[in-house]
């Protein structure tokens, strides 16, 4: 490729919430990003639905959090209800744990909201260059770089951009995967599905029984915004071109439903369930939905993304800053490809029970007899209750420093949440102060957490950003520490190492991050 019309430390390819949350992680770290988005704009369609709990607390370091929560619906939203018809009483009913209330293991709580109430959020959050209309169509590595071919719909002009490294977040059909010849694995298509957003008055049925989403017999309901305005989801019938769907969605709504529908846009999509081979090929990383598509059922799949993206700007940050090696940004895969096969597994487990109650529904009504007014769920209260997955993430990789304790043995429903303070996990939240979690003390730098901060502060000299943090003495025991031990935490909330009493030698610390970070002792 000739030489490029531009520069920038980071491309990022795709400009949804997946993109333009890694837009704003990378300026917090004073890495100068460029994001690229085929479309003329953001999204007009609600998408994804669900931000979670460990996706607010990633939203609750940048700042974003009480915006976000402003613009969503009240927590009493965070609920699914099975129906057979949206104007039915409820036959099964399930809480989202960690949306429709808060939850001790967390100083957030997560919030039922649309993409695009999202969307607009993020895009202010940075002031990193956006340019929409712009496609990439090729991309080379150089030495020492990337060169994206990229072509503007608007002016109709071809440009080059060079970038040191390019995070591919443009979704499942990945243009970035695609030319790069690098495969998946899972059941791949699911089918074709068609989102119907409209505007009806259903309070009738919906006002005094509130949710996030309404299964019915007849497709899936969700209210889309505080003000108003709804969403049917359902698989797309023949001849979808000819469908008249303002008569299809009063008539999905039940017998003598007598709503007229507003249909304001319609949008036709695959449901996707793979994961990449590889989440990275020299100088390019795969994110997101490039990375790993699940199917929508449990709000998993934008949010797997939101953490992939949190895992690895840091990362990158430290490459580009000079105060880690290269080699860290393998540690991406390594942690995170096995996190997104166990999200496809819950989703693929939550879509089963969703048929399973839909199943168990349609043979009782077809025996003839009067259908029992509830059906016992299969899963009790255990529905959408996933903070074992989004929580209790583990990583297992060379950017974590194990110790003598002997890791659990993984859920592959990711139901149950223990807070552990054992490396590779989440550090757990606790009250640093009244209104300060230690997940406040997290962002654009390592932190030691100690009871006895002048000791560990004495031996904290490097290259690397480093924080040091009082522990109160109630948390000492949690963290399995004794008065002069201390946790290492990661930029992204993962424990890097944990000494349980006083470090081995003065140089210690300058060794862990040395070997996290991979870079050379001076």
């Amino acid at each position: 490729m000739p030489v490029a019309d531009a520069e920038a430390a980071v491309l990022i390819v795709g400009g949804g919430p997946v993109g333009l949350t890694a837009r704003a992680l990378l300026e917090r770290w004073g890495v100068r990003s460029l994001l690229v988005e085929k479309h003329g704009e953001l999204s007009p369609f609600p998408r994804s639905r669900l931000v979670n709990v460990r996706s607010m607390e990633i939203y609750r370091q940048l700042g974003l959090a009480a915006k976000i929560t402003a613009n969503a619906f009240a927590p009493k939203y965070g609920r699914i209800r099975f129906r057979d018809t949206l104007r039915d009483r409820d036959f099964a009913t399930a809480a989202m744990v960690g949306v429709n209330a808060p939850v001790p293991e967390s100083p957030v709580i997560g919030a039922v909201t649309s993409q695009d109430r999202l969307e607009p959020t993020l895009l202010a959050a940075a002031d990193a260059q956006v340019r929409f209309g712009v496609e990439l169509i090729d991309l080379a590595e150089e030495a020492g770089s990337v060169v994206a071919l990229l072509v503007d719909h608007r002016r109709g002009e071809e440009t080059r951009v060079r970038a040191r490294y390019v995070i591919a977040a443009d979704g499942a059909n990945s243009t970035v995967r695609q030319l790069l010849g690098i495969d998946t694995t899972g059941p791949g298509a699911l089918g074709g599905f068609t989102t119907v957003v409209f505007d009806a008055d259903l309070d009738r049925w919906c006002a005094h029984q509130p949710a996030g989403v309404y299964f019915t017999a007849h497709g899936l309901f969700a209210p889309l915004y505080p003000e108003g305005g709804w969403a049917w989801f359902v698989p797309t019938p023949e001849d979808a071109a000819r469908a008249d769907w303002p008569a299809l969605v009063s008539r999905a709504l039940g017998p003598s439903a007598e709503v007229q529908a507003d249909v304001w846009r319609v949008q036709h999509w695959l449901m996707n369930a793979f994961v990449a081979e590889r989440f990275r090929h020299g100088r390019i990383l795969l994110t997101g939905d490039a990375a790993h598509a699940v199917p929508i059922v449990g709000g998993l799949g934008m949010n797997a993304g939101i953490a992939d993206v949190h895992n690895l700007c840091w990362k990158l940050a430290g490459v580009l800053h000079g105060w880690a090696e290269p080699s860290l940004l393998e540690t991406y895969e390594t942690e995170r490809q096995p996190v997104a096969h166990q999200t496809l597994r819950q989703a693929v487990a939550n879509t089963q029970l969703l048929l399973h109650v839909q199943n168990r529904r349609r043979e009782q009504r077809q025996t003839g007899a009067a259908a029992p007014v509830h059906v016992e769920l299969p899963w009790s209260d255990r529905y959408f209750a996933q903070l074992g997955l989004v929580l209790g993430a583990t990583y297992r990789s060379d950017a974590v420093i194990t110790d003598d304790s002997t890791p659990p043995e993984p859920s592959d429903l990711g139901t149950d949440y223990v807070p552990t303070a054992e490396p590779g996990h989440r550090m757990p939240h606790l009250w640093l102060t009244r209104n300060r979690s230690t997940l406040d003390a997290f962002g654009e730098w390592f932190t030691v957490l100690t009871r006895d901060p002048a000791h560990w502060a004495q031996h904290s000299t490097g290259p690397w950003p480093l924080h040091i943090e009082t522990l109160p003495t109630e948390h000492t025991d949690l963290c399995g520490l004794r008065p002069q031990g201390a946790l290492l935490i990661r930029p992204d909330g993962h424990i890097g190492a944990r000494w349980r009493d006083r470090p081995p030698s003065d140089a210690t610390l300058h060794h862990a991050l040395t070997a996290i970070t991979r870079s050379t002792p001076p």
